[in-house]
């Protein structure tokens, strides 16, 4: 038993024996003897006790035995004013009903104790202590008034208006989007106080309503001087000291293919035929000679996490003199890279490969859009233009097809759900909302990629090298057992062999539903069945993608996790991998690979918000017009009906005038108590829009018949 564990035993000891219990800290040292100079050890001790749930700590900071569970976790606020908290390593999180929140706002980290474990129902809780504010910072609308303001949150999740004193307001005035930094975070009928820190601009201005979501999510912004003063620095030209070393590429044809209003080209493609089998080079720009461990550039590489992929802007991981300069693999320059080379059968198996530190000269920078028109629709000017490159096209068409195939037979699930795509003009106003559907050319490059991943991964599973490998669980029990109920009903069957659920399972399932009347319906469920991805350091397996060994190795520009991973492979490949890297890696990458879970989900939530925001301002001009679209999902309050423009909205129950309708949960349905008409996912329905809210993110609908 370690020192730590000996003292955490000793301090539970003595607040278990009732002659003394509750005390404050300072009461546990002076019986303990220990100095004010050690008050942070004891601290710490305490908190770890909390955070087991074998002690309490009660509003005035007094310590005593946990009479109940307890457990600790992250508090998330709903707008209606309940909540859930969310514990690390537990799947389902705990309700806390809007009275029980013990003065916890959004975000907090909250001591909280069981207070009811319904048998197959979420478990619900009392927040008894705060013990941390994970938000110091809100953003909102500032509204004036003579002596004082007041800001109104853009998160609804923090339900009360925060206190300005005038002294403290930066000369706001009403309408501006600001920043403020909270000083009071109030309870007990008190309202939170707070002093403004930054102005973000009008909510007239273009673009400050996008700020303002990026400024809520605490997306950093700008980059510090010292950080882009050293991308300037080290972003020289590929010189002959570069390339010693390296597996000279600038011979082979190869391009890059992305989205035409893309600027960081991190991956390249190449292949060529040896007999009947295909050579397939996937060619990732290499960033870590630019960007070296402990720098500036890579703290706050790390601290980023990710690139953010807003409506109307992108905030990168990197500086754009690296990203869109000498780590982006334009046509036509000289780009050191670390390419994954495969040599892969008729069967998709790769045979045979090769991971080297290149140097490469891209031919073409292609687009999804002109590859698509040469492959799928045979547009003859295409064509025409790229002919030299159109047979390797052909090819690369041929291979993809084989690693779907592969993929799909042994149970790799692939949900088609089209993203969106929002066209925006000058002023930042949203003018088309369409969905993004994938192409065959997409879909090429998605299999490339994920060829490459699931090589690297595998290589250096069997080196037993330290690693940053991309997991997926499989689904909780429960949740299959749920899906497998619902889908009796249509006459679908899941098997799982005694608990354990092969992806194949659900892939079949996909198969058998495709073009039916039940397809949208039940692929979300499915969906929503789903645990999400994370990053981890075991190699526990990839349950979507049905892979035994998974990483992120292809977007190095903007993913940590890649960057990461190629510092690891190229002090392999330099023989630099002692046992000294070894504990270095083994010490700082659980805490990478945590990281880079929580940047990842911050920026999707992100993302997913401009989004929202910009389909209720382009709904918002339709008002009183009819719609037609599909129930997305239905809940005890109403139903979201889905265009199919991907926009959603919901009808509310109490539009519901003709009956009163009951929310029949195993059924995903509402159905009329009298009349007996029901509502359930995957209905047709014809809505109107009724209105829309931007503080809320929300679009109103009321059915048509």
């Amino acid at each position: 038993m370690n020192k730590f564990e000996e003292r955490k035993n000793t301090i539970y000891a003595l607040i278990c024996d009732d002659l003394y219990v509750p005390m404050k800290i300072k009461e546990i040292a002076i019986l303990l003897n220990i100095p004010k100079t050690s008050r942070a050890d004891l601290q710490e001790v305490l908190d770890a006790l909390v955070a087991e749930g074998k002690v309490e700590v009660s509003k005035k900071g007094k310590y005593a035995k946990a009479q109940t569970r307890t457990v600790t976790g992250v508090f998330e606020s709903n707008a209606r004013g309940f909540g859930f908290v969310r514990v690390e390593g537990e799947d389902e999180d705990i309700f806390i009903g809007k009275d029980d929140r013990g003065g916890a706002i959004h975000n907090d980290t909250v001591q909280v104790r069981i207070t009811a474990s319904p048998a197959g129902k979420r478990k619900e809780g009392k927040i008894t202590a705060v013990l941390a504010h994970g938000k110091t910072q809100i953003v909102g609308t500032y509204e004036a008034s003579k002596t004082y303001g007041f800001v109104v949150p853009d998160n609804a999740r923090f339900t009360e208006d925060v206190f300005i004193p005038i002294e403290h307001s930066m000369g706001a005035v009403a309408g501006h989007k600001v920043v403020v930094e909270l000083t009071e975070f109030g309870g007990n009928g008190k309202k939170p106080e707070g002093r403004i820190v930054e102005i973000l601009g009008h909510i007239n201005d273009p673009g400050t309503d996008i700020l303002a979501i990026a400024k809520d999510y605490e997306l950093p912004i700008e980059f510090p001087e010292k950080v882009l003063n050293q991308a300037v620095r080290v972003s020289h030209p590929v010189s002959e000291a570069d390339l010693a070393g390296r597996k000279d590429l600038r011979g082979v044809q190869m391009v890059t293919i992305d989205g035409e209003d893309a600027k960081d080209l991190d991956d390249a493609v190449s292949l060529t035929m040896e007999g009947e089998y295909y050579r397939l080079g996937v060619h990732i720009a290499d960033v870590t000679n630019y960007v070296q461990e402990r720098s500036a550039l890579d703290v706050e590489a790390l601290e980023r996490g990710t690139s953010v992929y807003l409506v109307d802007r992108v905030i990168p991981m990197l500086p754009h003199t690296l990203s869109n300069g000498i780590c982006s693999l334009n046509a036509g320059e000289d780009r050191l890279a670390l390419s994954c080379i495969m040599l892969i059968d008729q069967k998709g198996k790769v045979v045979d490969y090769e991971i080297a530190e290149t140097v490469i000269n891209v031919d073409e920078r292609m687009s999804y859009t002109s590859v698509n028109k040469i492959l799928a629709l045979h547009d003859e000017a295409e064509t025409a233009r790229y002919e030299r490159l159109v047979p390797m096209f052909r090819q690369m068409e041929q291979l993809s097809a084989i690693l779907r195939k592969k993929r799909m037979q042994r149970g790799g699930i692939d949900f088609d759900f089209p993203e969106t795509k929002v066209i925006l003009d000058k002023s930042g106003f949203p003018v088309e909302i369409r969905p993004y559907e994938r192409n065959v050319a997409t879909k090429m490059i998605e299999d490339f990629m994920l060829a490459a991943n699931e090589t690297v991964a595998e290589d250096n599973f069997w080196q037993e090298l330290p690693f940053v490998y991309r997991t997926h669980e499989k689904p909780d029990p429960d949740r299959i057992k749920k899906l497998s109920a619902f889908i009796n009903n249509f006459g679908y069957h899941i098997h799982d062999d005694g608990g354990e659920l092969h992806p194949k399972e659900l892939q079949k399932l996909l198969a058998k539903i495709a073009d039916t009347p039940e397809e949208l319906l039940i692929s979300r469920l499915t969906l929503r069945s789903m645990k999400q991805a994370k990053y981890t350091t075991d190699c526990t397996g990839h349950f979507g993608l049905a892979a035994k060994y998974y990483c992120h190795f292809t977007s190095p520009i903007r993913r940590y996790p890649d960057l990461q991973i190629h510092r690891i492979i190229k002090d392999r490949l330099r023989n630099r991998m002692d046992e000294k890297k070894k504990e270095h890696y083994e010490k700082i990458l659980p805490d990478v690979a945590k990281q880079s879970s929580e940047r990842e989900r911050r920026a999707e939530e992100a993302e997913r918000e401009t989004i929202k925001l910009k389909k209720v301002q382009y709904m918002s001009q339709y008002i009183g017009e009819c719609f037609t679209g599909v129930i997305s999902s239905v809940t005890a309050w109403g139903m979201y009906v889905e265009l199919p423009d991907t926009i959603e909205g919901m009808v509310h129950v109490t539009s519901l005038r003709d009956d009163y309708y009951h929310y029949v949960e195993e059924n995903y349905e509402l159905v009329g108590e009298v009349t007996g008409k029901s509502y359930k996912l995957g209905q047709t329905v014809r809505v109107m829009v009724v209105g829309t809210d931007e503080l809320m993110r929300t679009i109103d609908f009321e059915l048509q018949e």
